[in-house]
């Protein structure tokens, strides 16, 4: 995603045109689609599905956004691909597929965190569709939702809900809406600040409210939104605060739940699958239809509640198939955008020059680097990050 297209509105002349699984971007490569996953989360059937849409429809390759989303190049059809992603349970509205934009802690509670986060993230989705005015909502809105363990709050969301002892917060571009909530009713909070945010752009006291994505565009956009809420005292008042925390690194290996099962994580080198690499995942994940897999928005792959023995198992798998399960790995916090030739605006084919500097290097860089071919940086992490940026002379280097 741009960089500018996050920053703010001044001077927007365009509506929002984040692509979707119908409404596709002409990339340099051909059609690309983007399929919302709410937390991240898919079967393996569907899984396989995507897998098989990507090698017969499109040029193979799967990609990882930092929203925990996928997306498809090269489409030959991109009708077929949304009917087939429609029949696998993926495009519940098409009215709402580009708003379904909602990250959550991928562990949900299984290792150091409060809240099991799938059941939030599947009400909240079903409360998004089932809302005609919020297929409103830009492309770029974000919802999130943290297990307590505080791994999506440097993610930037326009509303985000974190359990708390008293109950639980609502955070609005990072800022506190008030009053404890109980998670009961999380889903319906954040469904109304979303519709606040509808209402403040139209009420457009300044003149760039109502050409605004995010909240934090709106002049004064989280205290405006937290005015028109609702907030049940659930608990004592949280003081406001502005968030401070810094996004989460990219990470791989074993995770010990509370439970005495355990959760592994894999790198997706560069963010980008092959067709049999997903059917990798999906055989590592086992039949296990009710435990889906989940993507994080750092591009890794996580496969939760596998007993130690299953676990050995899918790590060897994984590894076969090119991803990375060992925590010391130079691809540990190494990312970067499209490139050539997929992109018209690349300087560089950032990929092949990101796998080559990897190569080089004996373990993970001591801070993440980001490769990317042009000033607008898409798909830059959040928090302390190397860019290497191209330029018509060469990479230049920058430091955050």
């Amino acid at each position: 995603m741009p960089i500018a297209d996050i920053s703010g509105p001044a001077g927007r002349q365009r509506a929002d045109a984040c692509p979707g699984a119908l409404q596709v971007h002409e990339a340099a490569d051909g059609p690309l689609a983007r399929v919302r996953l709410p937390g991240g989360a898919i079967s393996t059937g569907q899984l396989r599905e995507l897998a098989s849409c990507a090698a017969n429809l499109g040029s193979g390759v799967i990609e990882l956004t930092s929203r925990a989303n996928v997306q498809v190049r090269g489409l030959r059809s991109p009708t077929a691909f949304a009917g087939r992603i429609a029949a696998a349970g993926l495009l519940p509205s098409a009215a709402h597929e580009r708003v379904r934009n909602i990250v959550a802690s991928p562990l949900g509670g299984r290792a150091g965190g409060l809240l099991d986060t799938q059941p939030v993230v599947e009400a909240l989705d079903l409360a998004l569709c089932a809302r005609p005015r919020l297929a409103e909502l830009p492309g770029r809105f974000l919802f999130a939702v943290d297990d307590g363990t505080g791994d999506m709050l440097g993610l930037g969301a326009d509303v985000a809900y974190v359990p708390v002892a008293a109950g639980g917060r609502l955070l609005l571009a990072g800022r506190d809406a008030g009053p404890a909530i109980p998670v009961g009713s999380a889903v319906a909070q954040m469904i109304a600040a979303a519709e606040a945010f509808l209402d403040e752009r139209e009420r457009g006291l300044a003149d760039r409210d109502r050409t605004a994505w995010r909240i934090a565009e709106l002049e004064d956009g989280p205290a405006r939104i937290a005015a028109r809420l609702c907030v049940p005292e659930a608990g004592p008042a949280v003081p406001q605060r502005q968030e401070e925390r810094a996004a989460p690194v990219q990470r791989a290996g074993r995770v010990e739940q509370r439970d005495g099962h355990v959760a592994l994580e894999a790198v997706v080198p560069l963010g980008r699958l092959s067709a049999a690499q997903a059917h990798a995942i999906a055989d590592a994940a086992g039949a296990r239809e009710a435990v889906p897999v989940r993507f994080t928005p750092w591009r890794t792959v996580v496969l939760l509640d596998l007993t130690p023995t299953a676990a050995d198992r899918a790590a060897r798998m994984l590894a076969d198939a090119g991803l990375v399960t060992d925590p010391g790995s130079p691809w540990v916090g190494v990312s970067a955008c499209t490139g050539r030739p997929g992109c018209a605006k690349s300087l560089a084919d950032v990929q092949e020059d990101a796998r080559r500097w990897v190569a080089a290097l004996d373990g993970p860089p001591a801070t993440p680097v980001h490769w990317a071919g042009c000033e607008r940086r898409c798909g830059l992490p959040r928090g302390r990050v190397v860019q290497m940026v191209a330029t018509a002379t060469g990479y230049e280097e920058r430091r955050q």
